[in-house]
Parts: structure tokens; sequence; C-alpha cells
């Protein structure tokens, strides 16, 4: 088994393009992103809950 290469990496990108479409893609990656951040929240605060959106969004006011 080798590394991965451009030409893996351009089928995935078709395949993904091709059963998700082109405008639904962007949805994806934004809740891809979002989970990505609570994860690492998540993490750093170990076994303290996270905060509900209601409250960041008092926090950030």
């Amino acid at each position: 088994m080798g590394k991965i290469g451009l030409t893996e990496i351009l089928v995935v990108l078709v395949i993904v393009v091709l059963l998700f479409g082109g405008k639904k893609i962007p949805e994806l990656m934004k809740g891809l992103g979002t989970g990505i951040k609570e994860f690492k929240n998540a993490a750093k605060d170990g076994d303290e809950p996270a905060p509900s959106k209601k409250a960041q969004e008092e926090n950030k006011l």
C-alpha cells in the first residue's frame, strides 16, 4: 500500500460531487467544521458540560 496520491484524491472528490451535488457540499463542510470545533471544545473542557448556544450568544453581547 502506497501513499494517497493526487489521482485518488480527485476520484474521491468526483464521487462526493456526484453523490451530494455541488450545492450540498458547502452545507456538509459547515456541519463538519462545527462538529470538529465542538469536539475540540469538549476535549479541552473534559468532564464539564458544554454551554448551550443561548448561553454562548449571551456571553458575546
